[in-house]
């Protein structure tokens, strides 16, 4: 398994997710009117913008430089722009933390120095606790806009349990916030008793960008019988001995990233040839080579793919995307 040096950079939260108050609608109001509570606001699109778009918006935040790197500027809920509210959990001070998703045209109190970030961009630089409120709050408004509709009648849905639940109008059926598992796996063989790992570039990528191979869970499947598939689809490599690493959560916008290393053992049927359009195998020393002049680029360092390369490489590796 990953160390603990390699950590995915978006797994790394560390305030308590506060379950238990969500429902509790005097304890959030006596929270929200407390000015020791911080909000962390985040844009969204106008209603016009394309689905891209938005979504783009809605993991942005404003972060500013720190004397230990970028954080994350938060606002007392005074100050906070209108929009929909969600509670993002309590530290070990007991100091409450909520999201506010601004109305596309709310004016959002920027300090000097403080600049728009999407979660990719900012992710892998923040702190630990950072890092997972913002991955919590860009999770929640992404499920909180596409589910606005109830899946079983077509009613609308209100928001409840603080940002965690949605309740049919008409049914009062709850909906609650979905996963999509995803398996993402390194795929490695010995040849000639030298190491090399399987790397992939998908055609509606820039040439040169590299990358482990990746496939979501289909019903009725196990998470080692979706790697074993999913490399064989995609590159008719037959793999055996799927290994767990580690998991990221992956909000763009509900994936689970569930992170595998796989032996290759022989060929199998190709039945995809759209997902990846080429495959390449590297040993260590090649894959250093071809990063180092350019030839090839790396998933950036925000994602659980570069964490599986590195740590088949044995450290780190230049440049990323």
């Amino acid at each position: 398994m990953l160390s603990f040096d390699e950590i995915p950079a978006l797994s790394r939260g560390t305030v308590d997710q506060a379950g238990h108050r969500r429902g509790d609608e005097e304890w959030l109001d006596k929270a929200w009117a407390d000015p020791e509570t911080r909000v962390l606001v985040l844009q969204d699109g106008a209603p016009d913008e394309g689905r891209q778009a938005r979504m783009a918006r809605r993991s942005r935040a404003l972060v500013v430089a720190g004397d230990d790197g970028p954080r994350l500027v938060f606002a007392p809920p005074a100050e906070a722009p209108e929009g929909e509210r969600f509670l993002l959990g309590l530290d070990e001070d007991g100091r409450a933390y909520f999201a506010v998703l601004a109305e596309p045209d709310a004016q959002v109190p920027q300090p000097p120095g403080a600049e728009p970030a999407s979660l990719r961009e900012a992710g892998a630089l923040l702190g630990d606790r950072d890092s997972g409120l913002l991955t919590h709050a860009v999770a929640l408004a992404h499920w909180n806009a596409t589910h606005r509709f109830c899946p079983a009648c077509g009613a609308p849905t209100r928001p409840a349990g603080a940002g965690h639940l949605r309740v049919c109008t008409r049914e009062g059926t709850e909906n609650y916030p979905r996963t999509d598992p995803a398996v993402i796996m390194l795929v490695h063989r010995e040849v000639g008793g030298v190491e090399e790992c399987l790397l992939g570039h998908n055609p509606r990528w820039p040439e040169g960008r590299y990358s482990v191979l990746a496939g979501f869970v289909e019903p009725g499947e196990s998470l080692e019988q979706a790697v074993v598939r999913e490399v064989a689809e995609e590159t008719g490599v037959a793999v055996s001995d799927p290994r767990y690493q580690a998991s990221q959560p992956w909000p763009f916008p509900r994936s689970l990233m569930l992170g595998y290393t796989a032996r290759a053992t022989g060929k199998a049927e190709r039945t995809d040839d759209q997902e990846i359009s080429d495959v390449r195998w590297f040993t260590r020393p090649a894959l250093r080579e071809a990063v180092e002049s350019g030839e090839v680029l790396l998933p950036g360092s925000v994602s659980i793919a570069r964490k599986l390369i590195e740590h088949w490489y044995g450290g780190r590796l230049p440049g990323e995307w």
